[in-house]
């Protein structure tokens, strides 16, 4: 289950969606049905991108490597004509192995501001990701279930949203154990940890 999957599941079939994403995004929207009219990274200039852009429904935002002003104009435009935005995901921040990068939700952040909204936020620990995992699954109780990660803010909030335990992952993302504002249910150096836990349950 991705982010991207979660937010499309806040699209209708035929909705006009703007992409400010990579083909991940791209990808579930057409899986349910919606259009991807343009992603604000097209190769074009501003005058035909204005003609592929006009009546967008919904701006959907994700990670986004080459993100620039460009893109955040583009993106604004059609929230301030009565677009709305959806987020994949609010993460500030994202691991590589060269250290932390911002996120997707710094995006989204920053298109939000500059378009006088609030997004609605699909990816964990929103509603729609619990939904997601739920049909997925095919389960309602997930109370067996482990949720995995390495931010209590996000993983650590969406398995007490779908009622599951949460594994804390220390990869370098995680807060400091003063930060914390869910407290796991068990902490592991990595998933192998937390694979032979299972495994002596």
């Amino acid at each position: 289950c991705t982010s991207a999957q979660a937010a499309a599941l806040l699209l209708r079939p035929g909705e006009r969606v703007l992409v400010a994403g990579g083909p991940g995004i791209v990808e579930a929207i057409g899986a349910v049905g919606a259009v991807v009219v343009a992603r604000t990274d097209d190769p074009m200039d501003d005058a035909e991108f204005a003609r592929h852009a006009v009546d967008i429904d919904t701006v959907m935002v994700g990670y986004h490597s080459s993100f620039d002003y460009q893109g955040l104009t583009r993106a604004v435009t059609p929230i301030l004509g009565g677009a709305r935005l959806i987020g994949t995901n609010d993460d500030p921040t994202y691991p590589t192995p060269a250290g932390l990068i911002p996120g997707g939700g710094s995006l989204l952040a920053a298109i939000a501001k500059a378009g006088g909204v609030r997004p609605i936020i699909a990816g964990k620990s929103f509603a729609p990701m619990g939904q997601l995992v739920r049909q997925r699954l095919g389960i309602d109780d997930l109370s067996v279930a482990w949720m995995a990660g390495d931010r209590d803010s996000t993983d650590g909030a969406f398995a007490r949203l779908v009622s599951a335990r949460f594994a804390l992952m220390l990869s370098g993302v995680s807060e400091s154990p003063d930060d914390r504002t869910v407290a796991p249910d068990a902490v592991f150096d990595n998933l192998a940890g937390l694979a032979d836990h299972l495994l002596r349950a």
